[in-house]
């Protein structure tokens, strides 16, 4: 199962949508949250060049947030790239 990074804030209802979405596929989420740690969200932009959260990785690949994490689900390629080591 491939690792999956998202950065994430308390109050964003689209975290918690991706969050669930990921669970539902029994995907343990590494979670760092930006809105407790602001140095954490520069951190986020600069990797993803996104200010909006959630930003998420699986793997080493950045999928985006979680309209486009629904999107390669409802495409039929959300497990395979969760199956990837």
């Amino acid at each position: 199962m491939a690792r999956v990074l998202m950065y994430t804030t308390a109050v964003c209802p689209y975290c918690v949508n991706a969050k669930k979405l990921l669970a539902q596929k029994g995907v343990a989420v590494e979670e760092i949250r930006v809105d407790s740690q602001p140095q954490l969200r520069q951190e986020m932009m600069a990797k993803s060049g996104q200010r909006t959260v959630p930003q998420i990785w699986i793997g080493e690949q950045h999928v985006g947030g979680f309209t486009d994490l629904w999107a390669l689900d409802k495409a039929g390629k959300l497990d395979a790239l969760l199956a990837q080591n």
